[in-house]
């Protein structure tokens, strides 16, 4: 079912589905049950004095272990009476398939804690109770953490497979533990729920806290009605208020803001309205007004009915009841279900401080919003490949059953911290590289050397080969070479080795590269300054051209190049006294005028520069042209990277749709009518040919086109892109450029392209070992054949995405192999291979693919595939597919790891449980859903964008970090704790950070104290702060220069410059600003995070039926 259409399969969301009231079920619909005692809860992790645990309860419920493993031993075990909690149970916390006794991925920071040990009130009755006895491996991982504090890490407990919701018992910690609270399920020896909320009793207070009122949340049961039989509740839907989703313990925040005790209400109810504990709230945001849960498993917003979706879920069976009364429609507390903020700290804290070290094979990294240092001892560091999964299916059905994609996000020139070592260059000489002699996979730590060394055997596809006698090396007792860590190659995971010239173009080194810089000089692009701008900046910035690490200058030669309608050429060599232009004005046969003196050192020509750069503004002062031509600009720069024989980048400053009679001339086809019809796609498509067979000349050539677009209106991004997406190039867009506000931008952008790492005339090819191959790719590059990515130019920012397939069967034993070899011409002109190794675990239980996913990286492929898809689909049915494919993969988690339960449970795979809050994200982007002001050059320009991002940008672009201002701590370097994206979380009194890889906002709320604002603005009130400030005001107190540390601190972690937006609460920029957060509804018809996962449920539930 679609997110994007209008439902008509039943009502929305909070309103009563006809025959699927309440999931009433006998004598749960209100009345109470005989002879079951009133509950009341457990204290959280404290102990409490005289706790007595009944026996269980007699009767048929106690299920055989489906284990066949042995009791547990008997040090450990537990008299009847104790029965124990488990996150591995049958009963409703589900945790799929405990891991293997293998190394732990990502512990969980904090153990549960076992209930039975926590002794009570004699006046309560127990809140934890298991039905039938946990299987074997259940009880000795209770007896294992029996004594475990939270905060401790069990290196042989297998990390929870997932949790799932039955309703929340949690309280706040007493003492100021570390550990999140971790919510145990209700079971039925709970206390029936009174017929109205009036009558409810509370229960006796624990110290510290206000109680709860005492209603059992009771919901449907997966059990057959049985005589009287009490029977273990399950929860409808997604999780109650107070309880974690599919998490880890640690994988929500201890103290859930929580909402009174509703007054009565008129009419018979289903059961009072569940509210978790009156805890402090969150310390990141004030108190938020209580949202009571409905008990129907249909939960409703306030905010009313979402456009985008049908009734809350399908008709399943009444288990035999009568509909009760429609409940009034209410809220899911969005406290209770999985959070992206929580879930980044606990990583932070579980793997910020140890290095990463890449020696173990099928070894989950940490997230990309942790700040980690990398060892490379064998697998190419995270920071050059991520895997959306670090265990694969052994078959090609367990892919297709799971439908998790199998890919990798490679960045292979990506930029490593400071304390990390750059990979090695290794030189064999004429030689070359030694390599496989039957699939041609370069030396690597994975080879096996047999017979003494003499000879090594392919770990990709098992052929033989001789060792070259210069490369022989005798083998150790264990078969080791000898010289294993002297050589790079043996040892490492990444590493170069330098070209021999066969493996140049024409059998011939090349030249160093060139640098082009293309001024469009028409009448806008002069009248707003931009001409000025750039030409006194390239004066300071032509002394920082790349260079090799020990260079004294740059190898790189420079040219330039003018032109509205016709194009000017300026020759600048060292010996004239004044640089001499030459004018083109056959635009339809491109040539260059001349040869010697347009490429030239910059040292050499310096002051001949130095007078063309002040001249050219000049020269086009009184200018009146306003069209411009733009295919025979890249011809020109082609043309001339011939001549010369080097490969090289354009760099093109425009500013309007090229509407001159000349090749690859355009016209408006701007249509926002076309907008979610099956004509859509043809606004992400270029209007014309031209442009993909220029780009095909241009990677031929090793001529990559960086662009920089200043448009005043329609551009056509979607056209204008092809040649610069297609030779690996990068887009930077400044909408209605004005000089005081976008200099900054512009400038910083402009610097880091010039003087960023960067290859050329660059080839890549995935290798992978027998089993799987790599089928697909995704990103800024050009493809002639099936197997070779070629790109004119590849810089640090830019990432390749490889899909995997199966083409055999793969074994647990020997794992799964990818290497990826980059040929590329350095800056210096030197021909070099960098080489990435990475080693998989293989599995033949979809557990271990669900415990060894990474969510960021399968979010990053599956916007990429997304924004793919829109060139030849409608939105609509990408939207649709994602949902689906999603849906699939959570089901078959569901169906194959989970243990049984009730339909009416959400159940999440630990490591997957931000899938759905992401995906939603994805859904609601700019490209797959546009708000009314969201231009067609801005959707073509996100979609080339988000197509060559990393994780780390994707992660921040599709869920934005907001940042407390007012909570920074002026005296420490660290930034405040993030909180979630969602309105409600925003207080009046504070000023907040908003920041997407794009843009930053900082957001005033309408009661922040003066002084704050005057620290921050320099002015004396709210009113007073203007919007157009394009930076913060330098003020020299502590308030001001701890914010612009943080923003100064962004701006470095992100490869563009940030906008910076000042959005004052209630103003008309507030729009904008609230379009980023991302778990609200969204003004064009996007779901929020509690509607998407109340949606995905219904999804998965009808996968399952």
């Amino acid at each position: 079912m679609s997110v994007n259409q209008q439902a008509h399969t039943g009502p929305p969301y909070g309103r009563p589905q006809p025959g699927y009231q309440g999931y009433q079920q006998p004598a749960y619909g209100g009345q109470p049950l005989p002879g079951v005692p009133q509950l009341q809860y457990g204290a959280y992790n404290g102990p409490m004095p005289g706790y007595q645990q009944p026996a269980p309860p007699q009767g048929s419920l106690r299920a055989p272990s489906t284990s066949g493993a042995p009791p547990p031993a008997s040090g450990g075990s537990l008299p009847s009476g104790h029965l124990t909690y488990s996150p591995f149970g049958q009963g409703d916390v589900q945790n799929g398939i405990p891991a293997p006794a293998a190394p732990m991925q990502r512990p969980p920071a904090s153990q549960p804690y076992l209930p039975g040990s926590a002794p009570m009130p004699v006046s309560q009755t127990p809140t934890f109770q298991q039905y039938g006895p946990p299987a074997a491996s259940v009880q000795q991982l209770s007896n294992h953490m029996a004594g475990m504090t939270i905060g401790s890490i069990a290196a042989s407990a297998p990390p929870p497979a997932g949790l799932g919701y039955g309703p929340p018992t949690s309280v706040p910690p007493v003492s100021g533990t570390t550990g999140s609270g971790l919510y145990t399920p209700y079971t039925a020896s709970q206390g029936p729920p009174p017929t109205s909320v009036s009558q409810g009793h509370l229960p006796t207070e624990v110290p510290g806290f206000a109680s709860p009122p005492s209603s059992a949340g009771v919901g449907p049961s997966s059990y057959p009605s049985t005589t009287g039989a009490p029977r273990p509740p399950t929860m409808p839907g997604p999780p109650l208020p107070g309880q974690t989703v599919a998490g880890s313990p640690t994988s929500q925040p201890n103290h859930v803001s929580s909402p009174p005790p509703p007054s009565a209400m008129s009419g018979p109810q289903p059961g009072p309205p569940m509210s978790g504990l009156h805890g402090p709230p969150p310390p990141t945001h004030p108190p938020q007004p209580g949202y009571q849960m409905q008990q129907n498993g249909s939960f409703g917003q306030v905010r009313g009915p979402q456009p985008s979706y049908g009734g809350a879920y399908p008709g399943t069976p009444n288990y035999g009841s009568q509909p009760g009364p429609p409940p009034p429609p209410k809220r899911l507390d969005p406290d209770s279900i999985p959070s992206p903020i929580q879930v980044i700290e606990d990583d932070r804290n579980n793997c910020g401080s140890e290095p990463f070290v890449t020696g173990v094979r099928g070894q989950v990294p940490p997230l990309v919003t942790t700040d980690f240092l990398v060892k490379d001892q064998g697998n190419a560091s995270p920071r050059y490949i991520r895997c959306t999964s670090y265990n694969i299916p052994c078959t090609s059905d367990m892919a297709k059953q799971s439908q998790v994609p199998l890919a990798a996000v490679i960045k292979p020139l990506a930029t490593l911290r400071p304390e990390e070592t750059l990979p090695y260059l290794v030189d064999h000489g004429e030689s070359g590289p030694v390599r496989c002699n039957r699939c041609k996979a370069y030396m690597c730590p994975f080879m096996q050397f047999i017979e003494g060394g003499r000879r090594f055997q392919c770990c990709f596809c098992s052929c033989v080969t001789e060792v070259p006698p210069h490369y022989f090396q005798h083998l150790d007792h264990t078969g080791k070479r000898v010289d294993f860590y002297d050589r790079p190659e043996l040892s490492l995971g990444s590493y170069e080795f330098l070209a021999t010239v066969d493996y140049c173009k024409n059998n011939k080194f090349p030249s160093p590269p060139a640098f082009i810089f293309m001024i469009d000089v028409s009448y806008n692009a002069v009248k707003s300054g931009l001409v000025r701008l750039i030409c006194e900046e390239l004066k300071s910035l032509l002394d920082y051209l790349p260079r090799e690490g020990n260079m004294e200058e740059s190898a790189i030669r420079v040219g330039f190049v003018t032109y509205n309608k016709v194009l000017h050429f300026y020759n600048v060599k060292s010996s004239l006294a004044q640089p001499q232009m030459m004018v083109v004005s056959d635009v339809a046969d491109m040539f260059v005028p001349l040869l010697d003196g347009f490429l030239v050192n910059v040292n050499e020509s310096r002051t001949v520069i130095a007078s063309l750069l002040d001249q050219i503004p000049e020269m086009f002062a009184d200018t009146r042209e306003t069209e411009t031509v733009f295919a025979p600009v890249i011809q020109a720069g082609l043309e001339a990277l011939k001549a010369a024989e080097c490969a090289g980048k354009l760099f093109i400053f425009h500013t309007s749709l090229p509407i001159a009679e000349a090749p690859g001339k355009l016209k408006n086809r701007d249509d926002k009518k076309l907008i979610n019809t099956d004509k859509e796609k043809t606004l992400f498509q270029p209007q014309t040919s031209f442009y993909n067979n220029l780009a095909k000349d241009c990677v031929a050539q090793g001529c990559c086109v960086d662009l920089f677009l200043f448009p005043n209106q329609y551009l056509d991004v979607a056209t204008l892109g092809v040649v610069t997406y297609q030779t690996g190039g990068s887009i930077y867009k400044y909408a209605y450029f004005q000089l005081e506000t976008d200099q900054d931008r512009f400038l910083n952008d402009l610097r880091r392209d010039v003087q960023k790492e960067v290859g050329f005339d660059a080839v890549m090819r995935v290798r992978t070992s027998t089993g799987i191959r790599a089928t697909d790719f995704f990103g800024a590059f050009y493809m002639s054949n099936t197997t070779d990515v070629e790109m004119a130019g590849l810089d640090c920012d830019k990432t390749i995405t490889v899909e995997f397939k199966h083409d055999d069967k793969l074994s647990e034993d020997s794992g799964a192999l990818l290497q990826c070899a980059l040929l590329y011409t350095s800056c210096a002109g030197q021909r070099r291979l960098r080489i990435h190794n990475l080693s998989l675990n293989c599995c033949t239980q979809l557990a271990d693919l669900y415990r060894n996913c990474e969510t960021d990286t399968l979010i990053n492929y599956l916007a990429k595939y997304a924004y793919r898809g829109v060139l030849s689909s409608p939105v609509k049915t990408v939207r649709d597919a994602l949902i689906n494919q999603c849906a699939q993969i959570l089901a078959c988690y569901r169906k194959n790891c989970a243990s049984p339960s009730s339909a009416g449970q959400l159940i999440l795979p630990e490591c997957m449980k931000l899938l759905p809050v992401y995906l939603n994200c994805v859904l609601k982007s700019d490209v797959l859903q546009p708000g009314l002001e969201v231009t067609t050059d801005d959707r073509a320009y996100i979609r080339q964008l988000v197509t060559s991002m990393d994780v780390a940008e994707t992660n921040v672009f599709f869920y934005p970090r907001l940042l407390p201002l007012t909570k920074a701590d002026v005296d420490s370097d660290s930034l405040p704790a993030a909180i979630r994206n969602s309105e409600e979380r925003l207080s009046k009194g504070d000023i907040y950070l908003l920041e997407n890889g794009l843009n930053i906002f900082v957001w005033v709320g309408v009661n922040v104290q003066q002084g704050l604002i005057q620290n921050l603005f320099g002015v004396s009130s709210f009113s007073q702060i203007s919007n157009g400030l394009s930076t913060l005001p330098v003020l020299e107190n502590p308030f001001s220069k701890k914010v612009r540390s943080i923003i100064d601190m962004l701006q470095m972690q992100r490869s563009r410059y940030m906008k910076l937006i000042i959005v004052k609460q209630e103003d008309k920029l507030e729009m904008l600003f609230k379009h980023f957060l991302v778990e609200d509804k969204s003004l064009s018809g996007g779901a929020s995070y509690v509607d998407f996962l109340c949606h995905m449920h219904k999804e998965i539930r009808q996968l399952l039926s």
